[in-house]
């Protein structure tokens, strides 16, 4: 008779729980059945008794051996299905119906991809049909380069708190004029509307939507400054916000009826829920809610009716979400065609962040499609000892497939629509996340696997009909199989100059760097060329008690002279290093680097080719330092104009392969 324990670990399997995991350091791991149970209950698995573990795993088996909502395949390929099959029966587009072919029992995949209705033995459901490879970015002359930056950082010549798409509408162009390809952009995600508290990119309410506050005001009145007044050196979200959402009003307030109904067009069903969501969330929050689960309960599921009489009731403050997201839409695809109309190959290339806030819009819309219970984040492991909790979620790998992955399919598709590319962040994420119980640290969790073939083929699908190209974020440990999996999809990783050291700790050389990968000085969580040689980086680790166990910033400093070294020989050679207070030699001399890689894109940040010391985000800080509100001192297009970015412009565009 099996016990308890071992029906526990086989559910916990088959329901894509993984009990032993080996960290980076190759220590292995055991995930205490608590924490097993809790999770297992979390995705709506019972496991009180040995019955109702015995009843969850029939439940489990018996969706798992059934018809999905949408069967994936790659083109001229065998499709994985359930059972063997006797006839399958697609439909084109145009309705144009065929009978595909077997080999034994399995149907094979029409050479060309897309989406077709499918019979399999009588039976309705969906099939996704991918090529094999993603598409890669446009080369002319020479591999294509761009510039990676923070919206919100921006400045331009009217007055403003942050940054928008107006802004980077006219960077752009400037960026275009002097030979960059491709701009890449924080995410653009929709956070809560207006109230200025969640202002990280990587926290959204939606991955759908977008951030009402990016909208370009002066689409529509370019008679007034977008504020009243100009912000400081960083931004001051909680004052700027409602300033931003105020004027907004205004807009809205000034238009007749039929200039709203141009503007908004005829939303889909999703995009009114998210306004609705958006007009409770600006009805609950002054009374102290914080998203859709702080709300009275007849509201919480969309579906009710209550929620169907509060958006009746207050029609024009829906109305007035709805043209916020047209506006922004409307905003961001300008963008995109004054930088191909300026002369990039590439245009934007968008980011896609691993979760979405509990309490934002697509929890509340998605239900069960979400993981309701559970947040993510990253393991203790010895170059995080305590572990991290990101405290967003993510999709469930249950709902998805119970859902046709319909939701993850409209995600990735407004992720690509307005861009030449897409960075998918932590794409670890497409084959497992650190799932932690609500409540719980970071040590309470578990990996969770999430269906890796499914949706790297629908990635790849998507890409293919969006005419763009995939950056994977693939830094830290892979999942096994990992690297390879996205290689053959084509799927550019990152290398990243900081991480890319020999196994002498010497730093490689700029030929070295994998050919199908984006090359980078940094990121936005990594320090500046100029705050590394600097070492501000280890002022700002010693201030926030980060420095390794017994290890002091004079130890610290030690070590990065040493590094500092290693690295100037990789770049010069022999040439006399600069001094440490002497940066901006050496940001040349890495950028030079990066542009000289054969990569299939290089790729460097606003601050390393301003120079600049700061970074803009330090990862798991949140008050302790100024994230995200950090803000160029002028125009961009006057800085470019600098005879020292000017020659950091021509490197990048002189040095590329």
């Amino acid at each position: 008779m099996i016990n308890r324990n071992e029906s526990l670990y086989a559910l916990a399997e088959a329901a894509g729980l993984q009990r032993e995991w080996r960290d980076v350091d190759g220590r292995e791991h055991v995930v205490p059945d608590a924490t097993l149970t809790a999770i297992l209950a979390a995705l709506g698995y019972r496991t009180g008794s040995p019955r109702q573990i015995a009843s969850s795993m029939k439940a489990l088996q018996r969706e798992q051996e059934s018809l999905p909502a949408l069967l994936v395949a790659d083109a001229g390929q065998p499709i994985d299905v359930p059972h063997r099959c006797q006839s399958v029966e697609i439909a084109e587009a145009d309705g144009t119906r065929s009978t595909l072919e077997l080999r034994d029992g399995l149907p094979i995949a029409p050479e060309v991809p897309g989406y077709y209705d499918c019979r399999v033995d009588g039976a309705q459901t969906r099939l996704a049909v991918a090529p094999m490879e993603c598409p890669q970015p446009p080369v002319q002359d020479r591999k294509p380069w761009g510039i990676s930056l923070q919206i919100p950082a921006l400045r331009g010549e009217h007055s403003s708190h942050f940054g928008d798409f107006g802004d980077l509408a006219r960077v752009v162009e400037a960026l275009a004029k002097a030979g960059a390809n491709a701009v890449a952009i924080n995410p653009v995600h929709a956070l809560f509307p207006g109230n200025g508290e969640g202002f990280s990119p990587y926290s959204p309410s939606s991955r759908i939507f977008l951030n009402g506050a990016m909208a370009d005001l002066t689409l529509l009145d370019q008679s007034h400054p977008v504020d009243a007044t100009q912000s400081d050196a960083l931004i001051d979200w909680p004052r700027a916000m409602p300033q931003r959402y105020t004027r907004l009003r205004a807009i809205f307030d000034g238009l007749s009826p039929a200039e709203k109904a141009e503007i908004i067009g005829e939303p889909d069903a999703a995009q009114r829920l998210h306004a609705i969501f958006d007009a409770l969330d600006c009805h609950f929050r002054p009374g102290g809610a914080r998203g859709w689960r702080d709300w009275p309960a007849r509201y919480r599921n969309p579906h009710n009716r209550s929620v169907a009489s509060f958006a009746a009731k207050h029609a024009e403050e829906v109305e007035f979400h709805l043209f916020v997201q047209a506006l922004t839409r409307q905003s961001l695809a300008t963008v995109q065609d004054r930088a191909l109309a300026a002369g990039m190959t590439i245009g934007l290339v968008g980011d896609l962040a691993v979760g979405v806030d509990p309490g934002g819009s697509d929890c509340w819309a998605m239900g069960d499609t979400m993981l309701r219970g559970l947040t993510i984040g990253a393991p203790p492991d010895p170059l995080g000892p305590q572990g991290q909790n990101w405290s967003i979620t993510s999709f469930s790998p249950q709902g998805l497939r119970r859902s046709g992955y319909a939701p993850w399919i409209a995600m990735i598709r407004a992720a690509l629509a307005h861009g030449g590319g897409l960075r998918i962040d932590h794409a670890f994420g497409l084959a497992r996340l650190w799932v932690i119980p609500e409540g719980g640290g970071p040590a309470d969790g578990a990996y969770l696997a999430f269906p890796f073939d499914d949706l790297l083929r629908l990635v790849t699908l998507e890409a293919h009909l969006a005419d763009a190209f995939v950056v994977a974020e693939d830094l830290g440990t892979a999942p096994h199989g990992f690297s390879d999996a996205i290689a053959r999809r084509a799927m550019l990783g990152m290398q990243v100059l900081w991480f890319k050291r020999a196994e002498d700790h010497g730093f490689i050389g700029a030929r070295d760097y994998d050919p199908q990968a984006a090359a980078m000085s940094g990121t936005h969580d990594t320090q500046t060329l100029a705050g590394w040689w600097t070492g501000r980086d280890l002022e700002w680790a010693d201030r926030l008690g980060r420095l390794p166990p017994g290890v002091t910033l004079a130890d610290a400093q030690d070590i990065r002279e040493w590094d500092r070294g290693l690295l100037w020989s990789t770049l010069a050679g022999d040439t006399p290093r600069p001094s440490a207070s002497d940066p901006q030699t050496f940001v040349d001399a890495a950028l030079t680097h990066i542009a000289g890689t054969p990569c299939a894109l290089a790729i460097v940040t606003l601050e390393d080719l301003l120079g600049l010391i700061e970074q803009p985000n330090i990862p798991g800080t949140v008050t302790e330092h100024p994230n995200w509100q950090r803000r160029l001192e002028a125009p961009l297009r006057d800085l470019l104009a600098a005879p020292q970015i000017q020659h950091r412009l021509d490197l990048m565009r002189d040095h590329r392969p």
